[in-house]
């Protein structure tokens, strides 16, 4: 019987099929007050699933089976979401309410979900960090619930094609307006042979517009090699007094060593922000307004309300 060399961590991803996901969901949700005051922030409904579903969604989709969530205080409905309800679901099989209770248990099956608490709000970083442990020294991905990827847009898959060939990290990458890009962490890059692949070269967290070296924003999509733990535990607090991920990856990409570099994924496909109110409102008309069940009579509505100034009763 032969044995095998375990790998260390920082050892370079080529190859590695990536299987884990970390969601960090320990935010306190302040923009969405009071809704949010009880109620996670991912526990807010995108027309009939809470958004955090539509995450783990993506990442089941993906190949990514083992979810770990970084939660923190008050958030034990995300738990309770993707636990199973015995009451409710002999409650709907008693009624024949056999659609429902298939999408009732489509939650609780959808993955090997684990749990973790960010004791301290300390930044992205930090809440990357408590996964060291579950993620050991495995590529993985990092998926941010403000960000929902329409699933006819495959980025994901992408993402871990291209990690899984050329090792290091890989981040998602969008152009924004230059105005905008201080909302961001931006990412400065050079051309590859792929026209949807960079190399990026540096990155910097909410740039000011007249110092950002690009309009490429870093959004809410990772795939991580596992030397960011050790890169993570060395990174001094950054912006707003935390740990930068942002700040991470930088190091990764400017210094030598096993499992660094970075490259991006330049994402041309839809994206829905959840972060924002105004986004978030428009995001559940989209949304609804492309489903077959609801869209057409949503859509009705919509021209009629449009057409006599938004103000119908």
């Amino acid at each position: 019987m032969t044995s095998s060399t375990p790998s260390i961590p920082g050892q370079d991803t080529v190859g590695r099929r990536t299987t884990k996901a970390v969601i960090p969901a320990a935010g306190l949700g302040t923009r969405f007050l009071p809704a949010t005051k009880a109620t996670p922030k991912e526990m807010l409904p995108v027309v009939d699933r809470p958004a955090i579903q539509y995450v783990v969604e993506e990442a089941v989709a993906a190949g990514l089976d083992d979810v770990l969530m970084i939660t923190g205080r008050s958030k034990r409905a995300l738990e309770d979401h993707f636990d199973r309800n015995a009451e409710l679901e002999s409650s709907l099989q008693a009624q024949g309410k056999d659609e429902l209770l298939r999408q009732v248990q489509a939650s609780t099956d959808l993955a090997s979900i684990h749990y973790v608490r960010q004791g301290d709000p300390r930044g992205l970083g930090h809440a990357v960090l408590c996964a060291s442990q579950h993620v050991g020294d495995e590529p993985f991905a990092v998926l941010l619930g403000d960000d929902l990827i329409d699933p006819r847009d495959q980025v994901l898959p992408r993402m871990l094609d291209v990690q899984a060939r050329y090792g290091g990290s890989v981040v998602l990458l969008l152009e924004v307006p230059q105005e905008q890009i201080s909302m961001y962490g931006c990412a400065a890059v050079t051309a590859t042979g792929e026209d949807d692949v960079v190399e990026v070269t540096g990155l910097v967290e909410k740039p000011a517009v007249a110092d950002a070296p690009s309009n490429l924003a870093i959004i809410g999509r990772y795939a991580l090699d596992p030397a960011v733990f050790e890169v993570l535990r060395q990174t001094p607090l950054g912006r707003g007094g935390e740990i930068q991920l942002t700040d991470a990856l930088q190091t990764l990409a400017t210094t030598e060593g096993e499992g660094h570099g970075v490259r991006g994924v330049v994402f041309r496909g839809r994206r829905y922000d959840t972060g924002d109110r105004l986004d978030y409102l428009k995001t559940v008309v989209r949304l609804a307004a492309e489903r077959d069940d609801l869209g057409p009579d949503f859509r009705a509505w919509l021209d009629e309300f449009v057409a006599e100034g938004g103000t119908r009763a």
